[in-house]
């Protein structure tokens, strides 16, 4: 079991930038990748960033390219998304999950075993 607690959320203007972490406790050792997902009002959640524990290769979204940045500290077992040039349409809960499997995309949602409980960030325009 992994329990995850997110942090760093809040209300920032377009343009800005926000840094979120994601601190994470338990069979921690267990973990194979660490991600964020992110839901918007009346929107399924979806994908945003996620980073391999073991060699720390990343993954993208597509509409966060540019702008976001996954990183993690094996150590604290913490990762974070550093977002840079905020848009409006960023607006949404974000939530760090982990996994324990390795054999599928880090972007697919449902390979994901444990979830943090989110946190809000609002991109005024």
């Amino acid at each position: 079991q992994v329990q995850l607690v997110e942090s760093g959320g809040g209300l920032v203007q377009a343009g800005g930038s926000l840094g979120l972490s994601c601190a994470a406790s338990g069979r921690t050792f267990s973990m194979n990748a660490m991600g964020w997902f992110r839901q918007a009002p009346g929107k399924e959640r979806e994908f945003v960033a996620a980073i391999s524990w073991s060699d720390g290769n990343t993954d993208y979204a597509d509409f966060v390219k540019g702008r976001f940045t996954i990183s993690r500290d094996n150590a604290k077992n913490t990762v974070y998304l550093r977002m840079d040039d905020l848009k409006s349409e960023d607006t949404a809960v974000y939530y760090c999950a982990a996994r324990e499997r390795i054999y599928y995309p880090r972007s697919w949602l449902r390979s994901y075993d444990f979830w943090g409980r989110g946190t809000q960030v609002t991109v005024s325009s």
